[in-house]
């Protein structure tokens, strides 16, 4: 069974005859810090009445650490090289433009 995903292009380099793409999974991820994924492990796993007594001494020490952002998410990305007719019969997709791409196992 194959799975349709997006792309999108990031990249074109032509060389005249042949055309290359370069595309990163069209996924929107927005960066969250550590500080977060650690009161919202520490809060789901205590009571009611212990993440009140909890949360404000965990904030505190959290206060000192460097707040690191993280993407949840690593993208994946493609290359593709094809002669300039077939990316012509694509419709010359454009830098930010979307294409939809069939990825599976025959």
């Amino acid at each position: 069974m194959g799975e349709l995903n997006e792309f999108r292009v990031a990249q074109i380099v032509d060389n005249g005859q042949v055309v290359q793409l370069s595309l990163v999974e069209n996924v929107q991820t927005e960066p969250i810090s550590q500080k977060e994924m650690i009161k919202e492990s520490v809060s789901q796993k205590l009571d009611p009445e212990t993440k009140e007594q909890v949360m404000p001494l965990l904030d505190a020490i959290l206060q000192a650490q460097p707040t690191i952002k993280i993407n949840s998410y690593q993208q994946t990305s493609i290359t593709i090289t094809m002669p300039r007719t077939r990316y012509q019969t694509l419709g010359r997709p454009q830098v930010g433009e979307i294409l939809h791409i069939d990825l599976k196992k025959t």
